[in-house]
């Protein structure tokens, strides 16, 4: 049914407010379905790159999508402007600042929108927010205007779906579940959606309850991965290989699904999202401990690893204040330049604290990284860290190479480097549950 919407769906001009993870992949999805896109943002920079042609956001698909788009999206800190647009999309942060939902980014952009507001337009909310937001803290705002929700204007929320580097599931092919407070929304919603999505519109019946998917999915995640996390830590106890239990838990066709161990759990979702579910539930009287654990656990890892290295370090003999550690990748997840809540920060911080000299290095994120090359970042090292698994990275550390610089010990925090190779090669090698 989606695909006949796509047929009937005229262009529409539409602004993305916020040109960043989310708002800016969204845009050129727009643009190259032949909307007419207008892109409200903060950022002079930003604004300047986008409109010559040039991604903010260090990307290899997304920099040739905003190159091949120059021109077709205009980029504008013009509040006067947006209101051109017949449908507006909200893409600004919603971090959590010290574990509690921060929802300033949003309650900024929709008082700005209530000036320009007009009849017949369409609002939707793709930021992350906790359930009620829309109905509660967006629709009084955004009625300032002294227009009404449902009757002149439209309000909903669609939760932002995106997987940055990830090149099977781009923005296009994934899903989409959205929910307005009138049909009429809903309708022209579906109809806005499906003109750029080549993948099932699921609309939901309730603002809330779409609001609860994206925290709902994310907090999956986020619980999973700290049982695994958990896990790495008792088995190492018991002298088992986690990796292998994942292996062989992982042939069975039902009721299993994978998760692996890590260094930690970063990035603006994973992280972040459990914290608006349990703030959510704690003033309607209900208290996540489950949740909170989950966070608890997955906090911990840093200093899991760093834990780690000083084991390594007693290992090989050589003492704290003497040591050099090579972190390798700085971002949350490899193929992106993202640092939001990044494990390697973390664990470089507490390395710091404990006077462990920490050497850094990011293919990626150069500017914050103190080594240039990765070359330079293992001279002199005694221990490398791989805690983000960029492919230019697992295909260069063979272990000759790693072996070639000189490294005594590696600490793999994502199972992914040649466990028995580097062990061969003499090399004290310890993974994260292995």
């Amino acid at each position: 049914m989606f695909f006949i919407d796509v047929i009937y769906m005229e262009k529409k001009t539409v602004t993305i407010v916020g040109l960043g993870y989310v708002g800016l992949p969204l845009a050129c999805l727009c643009a190259r379905k032949g909307h007419k896109v207008i892109g409200f943002e903060k950022s002079t920079a930003k604004i300047e790159q986008v409109n010559s042609g040039k991604s903010p956001i260090k990307n290899d698909f997304l920099e040739k999508e905003v190159k091949a788009l120059e021109g077709k999206i205009f980029a504008t800190d013009d509040l006067a402007k947006v209101g051109k647009a017949e449908i507006i999309l909200v893409c600004v942060p919603t971090p959590a600042k010290n574990d509690k939902p921060d929802l300033s980014f949003v309650e900024a952009a929709v008082a700005e929108l209530s000036e320009i507001l007009r009849k017949g337009q369409l609002v939707i909310i793709e930021s992350t927010v906790y359930p009620g937001t829309v109905e509660t803290i967006v629709k009084p705002l955004l009625e300032k205007s002294g227009l009404k929700a449902g009757e002149d204007f439209f309000l909903g929320h669609c939760p932002e779906r995106i997987d940055p580097g990830n090149t099977k599931f781009t923005l296009e092919k994934i899903p989409r579940v959205l929910a307005c407070i009138s049909p009429k929304g809903a309708e022209q919603a579906k109809k806005f959606y499906s003109s750029i999505i080549a993948a099932p519109i699921t609309v939901l019946k309730d603002v809330k309850a779409a609001e609860a998917v994206k925290v709902v999915e994310n907090t999956f995640r986020d619980v999973n991965i700290a049982f695994v996390n958990e896990l790495a830590k008792s088995f190492d106890k018991m002298g088992i290989d986690l990796v292998e239990v994942i292996k062989g838990a992982s042939t069975k066709p039902f009721g299993y699904m994978p998760f692996y161990p890590g260094p930690g759990v970063g990035g603006h979702c994973i992280a972040q999202d459990p914290y608006y579910l349990i703030e959510r539930a704690r003033q309607s009287g209900f208290q996540h401990s489950f949740l909170a654990l989950a966070r608890e656990i997955n906090e911990s890892m840093p200093a899991h690893i760093v834990s780690l290295v000083e084991g390594a370090l007693k290992e090989i003999g050589v003492g704290e204040e003497q040591a050099t550690v090579s972190i390798i990748g700085l971002a949350y997840k490899p193929e992106v330049d993202d640092l939001r809540e990044s494990s390697a920060t973390k664990i470089i911080s507490i390395l710091e604290e404990k006077k462990i000299k920490a050497k850094s290095f990011d293919p990626f994120i150069l500017n914050e990284s103190n080594s240039k090359t990765l070359e330079e970042a293992l001279k002199d090292s005694d221990i490398l860290v791989l805690t983000t698994h960029h492919k230019e990275l697992v295909e260069t550390l063979s272990p000759s190479f790693i072996k070639s610089r000189g490294i005594k010990a590696v600490i793999d925090t994502r199972n992914v480097l040649d466990k028995e190779g580097i062990e061969k090669q003499k090399i004290y090698y310890k993974g994260v549950g292995r």
